[in-house]
């Protein structure tokens, strides 16, 4: 009997890892106005055979994705990347950190290696691992991506074990372009506050990274 393929997106009341469960329960009675739930990938409206570009980063942060439903969406992680993707074509429209505001992806995909927010932005290993298997076929889904932005170590090693490779042959190193068969890997320092108020990511290395993507990526015939 051939076992059932895993979808890309878990179900609401996901129950794979109790303690993000539990916790996105606690969070649910606290505030119900919330969204509260494994946050799904957000993809452009002309749809999945569109992609070129996915962009993975950690987790939903909680008064950010978890709270508004959109990855990157109510927190200064969201200012910086969406600022990045208009000024590259990777979206288009108005980024007013809600998820009405209107903006549109281009070409592009956003995701979590892990999908429901984690206490103290913090998931463990068995919660990675679990999670990885919708990472896996949310990569899958795409026919025609040709690059994956990895933001930040952890997004970057699940990523490369989803991909079936070595993380020890692709290690995490910003500004770094990697391949893996017909997609390229571009690591990133998350684009986090934290990152970018102790200076271990400038908006100029972002940008940079940004500028290698758009430069390797070709159009779709």
């Amino acid at each position: 009997m051939t076992a059932p393929a895993v979808t890309a997106e878990p179900s609401r009341d996901c129950p794979l890892c109790p303690r993000l469960h539990d916790f996105i329960g606690e969070w649910r009675g606290r505030e119900p106005s919330w969204y509260n739930a494994p946050v799904r990938t957000f993809t452009p409206a002309e749809g999945d055979l569109s992609v070129r570009l996915l962009i993975v980063g950690l987790a939903p942060g909680l008064r950010g994705a978890n709270r508004t439903g959109r990855p990157f969406t109510g927190d200064y992680a969201g200012d910086l990347l969406y600022r990045t993707m208009i000024a590259y074509g990777f979206a288009r429209g108005t980024y007013a950190a809600r998820p009405d505001d209107g903006i549109e992806l281009v070409g592009s995909a956003i995701t979590n290696a892990v999908r429901c927010v984690p206490p103290q932005n913090k998931p463990v290993g068995a919660e990675i691992a679990t999670c990885r298997q919708f990472l896996a076929a949310t990569i899958d889904r795409f026919e025609n991506l040709q690059a994956i932005l990895t933001l930040g170590a952890i997004a970057h090693q699940s990523t490369v074990r989803a991909l079936g490779e070595r993380v020890a042959a692709i290690p995490f190193k910003h500004g770094k372009r990697y391949q893996v068969g017909n997609l390229s890997i571009f690591p990133s320092y998350h684009c986090s506050r934290y990152n970018t108020n102790t200076g271990v990511l400038t908006e100029e290395m972002f940008v940079n990274v940004f500028k290698t993507i758009a430069e390797a990526i070709q159009p779709l015939d």
